[in-house]
């Protein structure tokens, strides 16, 4: 009979030992709790060969981090898989629009989706902000037509929208603008828990750097 780890911390490290030792390409030492929660949260090493980080993500993401920056993502999903009370102890909070009451008619009336709307109807929450899209490749476009003007850039954006549908060319449009830190994973592949798992992955960095 197959003996399990059972202790909750143990089972997390040995996880962490796997997947170091199976990395194949060079990482900095900055990038490595995001591509490990990355493939933690997928369960696929093969995962490692598409994701893309700028070489500033990370010390951007952390520096508006510890100014309390504010994380918006494109659906309640990724909101809810953040960290919100450890974002808190940084002075930080998580923002979702895409339910907000006047989202779906403008959306009808604009002739785009919510998620687009979302972001279209609040620019000036995206200066200096972290934003996290897990679901719509359409939310990504609209952030980074946004993001050409300077008092409405984000420090960071992660795009890992999921699909068949537009989230490949979003996210190959993404990491052509080198101009903006960004974290993605190229390809089809991506979705809400990736997205919020990058976002967190973040945050407890930047507690543990103080």
């Amino acid at each position: 009979m197959t003996e399990f780890i059972l202790e909750p911390g143990q089972i997390e490290m040995e996880s962490m030992r796997i997947i170091r030792a199976g990395l194949k390409r060079p990482w900095l030492d900055q990038e490595y709790p995001v591509v490990e929660r990355l493939i933690h949260t997928s369960g696929d090493p093969s995962l490692e060969q598409v994701i893309a980080i700028h070489p500033q993500a990370i010390s951007c993401g952390l520096e508006a981090l510890k100014k309390g920056a504010t994380v918006i993502t494109d659906v309640e999903m990724v909101r809810a898989g953040i960290a919100k009370e450890k974002l808190k102890l940084l002075g930080g909070s998580v923002e979702c629009h895409l339910n907000d009451p006047e989202i779906a008619q403008q959306a009808k009336e604009w002739g785009i989706t919510r998620s687009m709307t979302a972001f279209r109807l609040h620019p000036e929450r995206l200066q200096g902000a972290i934003v996290a899209i897990g679901n719509a490749p359409t939310a990504l476009l609209e952030v980074l037509r946004l993001a050409e003007q300077a008092e409405t850039r984000p420090a960071l954006i992660i795009g890992i929208p999921v699909g068949f549908v537009g989230a490949k060319e979003s996210k190959d449009l993404l990491w052509e603008r080198q101009d903006i830190p960004s974290i993605t994973v190229l390809g089809t592949r991506g979705g809400s828990p990736l997205a919020a798992t990058v976002v967190n992955a973040l945050i407890y960095t930047a507690l543990r750097e103080g």
